[in-house]
């Protein structure tokens, strides 16, 4: 890819605060630069914490997608997931009226100062509203191995679609998977932060800790990068947001329109989370899905 000289990108970027409608990720506004090249519009947004090595992807990416443009979709349409923070179990209906025709529900758990009667009380509430959807968690890490089981076995009757980045390394992973199956609990693994924030992305599959791997645009250096790892990983693929605008979430959904299998709703609902958004026109789910671009 041929990068424009540091000038060209300064001329053309636009620093945004958005605001959330709740606190997500121990945030309450999303802070963005967006770039606008001869492509369209990028969006380059790593939280504070990414040292530059990391947020370089993310660089990458915003260039990508401003500079050079997305590949050519293979369908049309994308299906998206609702996401629920850790809310407690009165305001999960407010959240699920936001995602028009969503069938497949994200839920954070874990959360810093929560314990598992936190968790286990918001996918109820989730479940009893949406009696149908499929179900899934998301972890960020956060637990061990047996607190991982543990909890895992208690939201098992759940019908959990999968338990995404239930522990932090791909070795933890790995042993949960084999734990889960001795115990008889039937919840696949999903790795996120193993495959975005890894040296080696195709460690999770060559150690078989995980059923199913998120991908992130940003995290990943751009969509074609993040093609060349799902390629190379071998394993069914989520496309997720990393909390984005519009501008981002038009990538992620370049990304699943690409995609040669898609067999799982995308994580790419999150406008629903912005209590603002920088396009006219805010790319959210109707009935279900977005459209490719």
């Amino acid at each position: 890819m041929q990068f424009p000289q540091i000038e060209e990108i300064l001329a053309n970027a636009h620093v945004v605060t958005v605001p959330l409608r709740v606190r997500f990720r121990g945030v309450t506004s999303r802070e963005a630069v967006l770039l606008r090249g001869p492509a369209g519009w990028g969006e380059f947004a790593p939280f504070a914490e990414y040292a530059d090595t990391e947020a370089a992807r993310w660089l990458a990416a915003a260039l990508e997608a401003a500079w050079v443009g997305h590949p050519a979709p293979v369908r049309d349409r994308v299906p998206v997931n609702a996401t629920v923070p850790a809310v407690g179990p009165n305001q999960v209906a407010e959240v699920l009226r936001r995602y028009d025709g969503c069938d497949t529900v994200k839920i954070k758990v874990a959360e810093t100062g929560q314990g598992l009667d936190d968790d286990l009380a918001r996918v109820a509430a989730v479940r009893d509203l949406a009696p149908g959807a499929h179900l899934r968690v998301d972890a960020n890490g956060a637990w061990a191995v047996s607190q991982a089981r543990e909890a895992l076995t208690a939201l098992a009757p759940y019908d959990l679609e999968y338990a995404e980045q239930p522990c932090r390394t791909v070795a933890e992973l790995a042993q949960l998977r084999v734990d889960l199956a001795r115990h008889g609990v039937d919840v696949p693994v999903a790795a996120d932060e193993s495959i975005r924030r890894a040296d080696d992305p195709l460690e999770v599959a060559r150690r078989e800790a995980a059923d199913v791997i998120v991908v992130k645009v940003a995290p990943l250096g751009g969509v074609r990068a993040a093609l060349r790892i799902v390629a190379d990983v071998g394993l069914p693929a989520v496309v997720s947001s990393a909390l984005d605008t519009s501008v981002g979430i038009a990538a992620g959904v370049a990304l699943a329109a690409a995609l040669p299998r898609l067999d799982h709703a995308c994580g790419l609902g999150t406008v629903e989370l912005l209590a603002d958004d920088v396009a006219a026109a805010p790319l959210v789910p109707r009935a279900g899905d977005l459209p490719a671009p």
